[in-house]
């Protein structure tokens, strides 16, 4: 198969991407997912909303709320673009162009809440189904485009990359590029080359290597570990993200708990009762930056073995105002038995999202020629250290619309012919994928992310998860050579891949920075770092 543009993934930043690349009606573009529906991505799941800008707010005052969560490390430049093009952007293409319908009071404005370490009401929502709406509107634009061919239960393999799978031995003298993927078509169980003359990937984020996640079972680091493998450069690895509040059950993806519900007035509780924040954030408690909750509520799990923590809305709203304001987690508990509008919701915190990924410019474009990289599979630098809620969405919306702008400038690259690459050579292949396998070293992964290179690291842990960790990628790398493809594997193979990535970045970095917080290291400005006796003196009111 030969296109124009092929893009991996169908969230908010590779639909933004195919639509306003479709624009050109002589451009042939390919999405490919490997799920069932185009619409089933992490962006769907999106509960709270899309930073927007308001009333009294501008983009100078986004621009430092999000430098401020990032912990220091945010790329300036970045942010600026998020800050000054995101906003017109969302209300240009999301709500003029696919009518999504923001929540409005009833004199027709916009509604706009508060969440965590945001100094102004900014965030625009659908109730607490903000991504859902957003991507149905894309979703269905996106199947009505002509020119835009939607593949779904088709698992991307392996970036196709020049000197490396071409033909002509002289190629190795050439920079390297991307020209397309092998791709699962996972009803004929055939690998299928896609020839592209531009790559965007858009696979999303990495969530499912952890135990406990907020993320769809797709969100593995399958674009992270085809980008590390074919060398492009992916940086900020360390920096994972975990939401403090999500919904206590089985599984290991658990609903998530809008951080909106503490933006509205709820407050973290032990299961005896007891409001904890204070102690842990004086100034700004339940609206603390995400990793300053979710290792707060981490400690109080610890060290009083609690199975979870309380979150309380019932006690701050009226039963008519939760039902209105979040329909969704009221529904969602309330077939969990659980009545938000009578009594705390049980919480832990869960992996969330990744800041690191794939390095990119203000245009999307990666280290690798022919390879561009939006939403949460690239890093851009907006994000720094520790995402600042709600800003995702946007994120994908405005390098989804940059890298097709970029495209549209500076027109295709070359389309390279069949004849050019060796065909999928399954002929050494002599097991079936024991899906029991697969799943008992997926589980292996997860227990020892989050355990050893969670919420809370330290150097020996690390140590002891990056040995682990190179022992189970040679032998799952090695029962991959040797067995038929499932999507299941591929997973398999690009979760450990990403796994080993950001626990040697973790060990590498011992500065407690955002989201990546080493117990035995020391904080950005040299001091040691402590977290059980920081944790300690903040109980005994000591500064």
């Amino acid at each position: 198969m030969q296109t124009d543009i092929l893009i991996i993934g169908s969230g908010i930043a590779g639909t933004t991407a195919a639509l306003q690349l479709a624009e050109d009606a002589q451009r042939e573009i390919v999405v490919i997912t490997r799920t069932e529906e185009a619409i089933e991505t992490n962006s769907r799941y999106a509960q709270g909303g899309i930073v927007g800008l308001g009333i009294d707010d501008s983009a100078q005052i986004l621009e430092e709320d999000v430098l401020q969560a990032g912990d220091g490390i945010c790329y300036p430049p970045a942010v600026k673009v998020l800050a000054e093009e995101g906003p017109p952007l969302l209300h240009k293409f999301l709500i003029g162009e696919m009518g999504v319908e923001f929540d409005r009071d009833k004199s027709g404005s916009l509604v706009y809440g508060l969440e965590a370490a945001h100094s102004q009401r900014r965030i625009l929502h659908v109730g607490d189904l903000t991504g859902q709406a957003i991507m149905q509107a894309l979703t269905q634009a996106l199947l009505q485009q002509p020119n835009i061919r939607t593949l779904t239960k088709h698992t991307a393999v392996d970036l196709l990359t020049f000197p490396h799978h071409a033909r002509d031995p002289l190629a190795v003298y050439q920079p390297p590029v991307c020209k397309g993927a092998y791709v699962l078509n996972q009803d004929t169980r055939e690998v299928e080359p896609i020839l592209a003359r531009q790559t965007i990937l858009a696979s999303g984020g990495i969530g499912q290597i952890f135990m406990n996640t907020s993320n769809p079972a797709g969100s593995r680091g399958d674009g992270v570990a085809m980008a590390y493998r074919a060398g492009a450069h992916v940086v900020n690895a360390e920096y994972v993200q975990f939401h403090p509040t999500a919904l206590y059950m089985p599984g290991t993806t658990k609903f998530l708990i809008s951080e909106a519900v503490r933006g509205e007035g709820g407050r973290l509780l032990t299961p005896a009762g007891e409001a904890f924040m204070e102690r842990y954030s004086p100034e700004m408690q339940e609206l603390a930056s995400r990793d300053v909750v979710a290792r707060a509520i981490y400690q109080e799990m610890l060290e009083n073995d609690y199975p979870y923590v309380l979150l309380d809305i019932a006690s701050h709203k009226s039963a008519k105002a939760i039902q209105e304001r979040f329909p969704q987690i009221y529904a969602r508990c309330l077939e969990m038995d659980i009545d938000i509008t009578r009594r705390p919701i049980p919480v832990v915190p869960v992996a969330h999202y990744f800041c690191g990924g794939v390095l990119v410019d203000l245009w999307g474009r990666s280290s690798l020629g022919g390879l561009y990289a939006v939403g949460e599979v690239s890093c851009t630098g907006v994000h720094g250290a520790n995402r600042l809620a709600s800003t995702s969405l946007l994120e994908g919306l405005a390098w989804g619309t940059r890298a097709a702008q970029r495209i549209r400038e500076q027109g295709g690259g070359e389309l390279t012919s069949a004849g050019e690459i060796p065909p999928w050579d399954d002929s050494a292949l002599i097991y079936d994928a024991d899906p029991t396998l697969v799943q008992g070293d997926m589980q292996a992964i997860r227990n020892l992310m989050w355990h050893y290179v969670g919420l809370v690291r330290s150097r020996y842990r690390l140590k002891r998860a990056v040995r682990e960790l190179r022992h189970r990628w040679s032998a799952i790398e090695e029962f991959y050579r040797k067995t038929r493809l499932t999507d299941g594997l591929i997973g398999l193979r690009n979760s450990v891949q990403v796994a080993l990535v950001i626990a040697r970045a973790a060990l590498r970095n011992p500065t407690s920075r955002g989201a990546h917080y080493r117990e035995d290291g020391q904080t950005a400005n040299g001091k040691p770092n402590n977290f059980e006796a920081q944790s300690q003196k903040l109980k005994d009111g000591v500064s």
